[in-house]
């Protein structure tokens, strides 16, 4: 794993002490402020791996059979989360319009922490954030969610075969998808297979950052790759 994939423990452990210390600045700017209160009682919460899995899935059914309960949207829910959150699943997603994670497995204020880059990719803010999620809050699940008809995907595989070189930064975004190009495969054929091979590269990135790879180990976390067609608004497994 290279240098320009996998960031420097330095680097790491720096951005993991910076959040940590916003963390508890922004808690001992409120010391004083209002007479102490025990905090309220968190919300049930998926507590495993394969319960935050349960609870996505669900979601998803009820978003696909337009079914939706549009959760955890109550005054009295906004008025606990003032005290603290505790989502259950960070999703790393597209920016892509069409697949906001909260509608799409039909959770509400506090449910997920949602990291969001064109075509999934990750850089040092990426990924630092993923593991806050998990390292900081104790979340048992990361999802990698690709989708359908990705225009990240796209543009580095048209522009691989043409030659061309993307705009300002969007070629940042396609030199990380270019590796897993499938060139077996022509045409859209080419286009989707990549979509699916670049949900693999990051799940597995995500998954050998040696934190999280610990928690792994211990059963504690799952670090799952993801799909969501656009034609069925159905979310699958990338194995």
């Amino acid at each position: 794993m290279n240098a320009d994939t996998h960031p420097l423990p330095a680097r790491r452990c720096l951005l993991r002490g910076a959040l940590t210390s916003a963390t508890a600045l922004g808690a001992g700017l409120t010391v004083g402020a209002a007479p102490a209160t025990a905090a309220p009682r968190p919300r049930h919460r998926p507590a495993t791996p394969a319960q935050a899995l349960r609870a996505l899935a669900a979601g998803n059914a009820r978003w696909r059979a337009f079914r939706e309960e549009h959760p955890d949207e109550t005054r009295a829910v906004r008025q606990e989360l003032v005290a603290g959150q505790h989502p259950f699943a960070v999703v790393l997603g597209c920016i892509d319009s069409r697949v906001p994670p909260e509608l799409v497995f039909d959770q509400g204020l506090g449910d997920l922490m949602t990291v969001r880059s064109a075509g999934e990719v990750l850089d040092e803010a990426v990924l630092g954030s993923v593991a806050y999620g998990v390292l900081e809050l104790g979340i048992p699940l990361v999802l990698v969610l690709g989708h359908q008809s990705c225009g990240a995907v796209r543009a580095t595989v048209e522009a691989d075969e043409s030659g061309e070189h993307l705009p300002g930064h969007i070629q940042y975004i396609a030199d990380r998808i270019r590796p897993v190009i499938d060139r077996t495969r022509t045409g859209e054929a080419r286009v989707d297979a990549t979509i699916d091979a670049n949900v693999r590269l990051v799940r597995d990135l995500v998954a050998a950052e040696p934190d999280l790879a610990a928690r792994v180990r211990a059963g504690e976390l799952a670090v799952v790759g993801a799909r969501y067609e656009l034609t069925d608004q159905r979310v699958h497994r990338v194995a």
